[in-house]
């Protein structure tokens, strides 16, 4: 018996099951709110969320059927514990209680190597080296503290080798602004996620939004002759592609908010190909699409999008026949396919990681300095997960040193 079977069972023995014509008012296990069920002999539907994705009977539909049938019901077995994961405190506290110090050091292994951008044409200063300038940037943006507060830590970076010599704030934030830091910082971001090539197997694919601060006015005028100002925050989208053990972002790309998120499905799954080796890939329904399915495939992975409510199992542009697999293994076997699928909640503790740690709103004004604060926060977070893999894993990282 399967553990919706049970919970159904404990909801008609300890709750009252009211019929309101053809339909059946289900309380729910676990909060005040009631749902609906429409029990009939070819069709059962419900209206909690569980049935809504998975289009099989749930733990409510079940209820309703041992509230019909109770003499059919010879006993209740008892609910199944939730496995609890047990923290390992000693590798996690000298993670956190070194991390700031190993992570300076892992940023300059990974911006030594950069080349400095070149002369601008005419008299005036020699730039200042590129690499130290990102190593500057991005430390900054895990510092969460204002550029004239942070100079204080940077002198104590150069004291220890780090930087060659101390910007003045006003460096940090026209770097961040330079159009040729995104290339750079993106490249930064696939490096760092290398050293967990031999771990990460399966990963999962969303975006999210981060706040630019930045009000976007209008005039409201639908329902009033007269107009009025209405203001919302303005955002960014970062679409990422990340491991669901280590929570390392493999690949990323950066959009204005009203992006659609299929369209960079294509790209996330072709640059992380080319440094890890795919097995399981792991998205929401706003990336289904035959052709998402069949570049997994061809990268020899599986996907776990679930299908559409209206989705059948023959599509015009299934040319390799792909779609018409997943569709049939989607709806026949579709509690392992949930449990497969139920990875792609990593990408979403990936977000919520980043933003509880670097913040999910952006200081920059400029729609380029934007752009690459974000990517910067996304570099934070996979050096902090190369830190905390470190002591937990036992992951040596050297290939940087090795390029060098």
């Amino acid at each position: 018996m399967e553990t919706r079977q049970i919970k159904g069972l404990h909801i008609a023995a300890s709750s009252h099951i009211q019929q309101d014509g053809k339909l059946w008012i289900v309380p729910s296990q676990t909060s005040n709110r009631k749902y609906t069920v429409r029990y009939g002999r070819k069709e059962q539907t419900c209206t909690c969320p569980d049935f809504e994705s998975r289009r099989r009977p749930c733990k409510h539909i079940h209820a309703v059927y041992a509230h019909l049938h109770p003499t059919q019901i010879t006993q209740i077995p008892e609910l199944p514990r939730k496995p609890t994961y047990k923290q390992a405190w000693h590798e996690y506290n000298k993670a956190q209680t070194n991390e700031k110090a190993k992570f300076q050091e892992l940023l300059y292994e990974l911006c030594r190597g950069i080349e400095s951008l070149p002369k601008k044409p005419g008299a005036g200063r020699t730039r200042l080296p590129l690499g130290e300038m990102i190593f500057a940037v991005v430390f900054k943006v895990y510092s969460l503290i204002s550029g004239r507060r942070f100079i204080s830590d940077l002198k104590e970076t150069q004291r220890r080798g780090y930087i060659s010599r101390c910007p003045h704030f006003n460096s940090i934030f026209n770097y961040l602004e330079l159009e040729e830091m995104t290339d750079c910082l993106t490249s930064l971001i696939s490096q760092s996620s290398l050293p967990l090539k031999a771990i990460e197997q399966d990963f999962a694919v969303d975006s999210s939004g981060f706040s630019t601060g930045i009000a976007t006015r209008w005039f409201k005028t639908k329902y009033s002759d007269e107009p009025e100002e209405i203001s919302m925050m303005g955002w960014l989208k970062a679409h990422i592609m990340c491991g669901v053990k280590t929570n390392i972002v493999t690949s990323v790309e950066i959009s204005d908010g009203y992006s659609n998120d299929i369209l960079y499905f294509k790209p996330l799954v072709e640059a992380t190909s080319q440094n890890f080796k795919l097995r399981e890939v792991s998205a929401d329904k706003a990336y289904l699409s035959a052709e998402n399915l069949r570049q997994v495939a061809a990268k020899g992975a599986e996907s776990y999008i679930p299908f559409k409510i209206n989705s059948n199992a023959h599509h015009y542009n299934d040319k390799s026949g792909v779609w018409y697999r997943l569709w049939h293994y989607y709806s026949y076997n579709n509690n392992e396919f949930m449990m497969h699928y139920h990875k792609r909640s990593n990408v979403e503790t990936t977000f919520s990681m980043i933003k509880a740690k670097f913040g999910e709103r952006l200081r920059s004004k400029t729609a380029t300095a934007q752009k690459n604060e974000i990517l910067c926060k996304v570099l934070c977070h996979n050096l902090c997960c190369l830190v905390q893999s470190m002591y937990e894993l036992g992951v040596e990282i050297d290939c940087w040193k090795r390029w060098h």
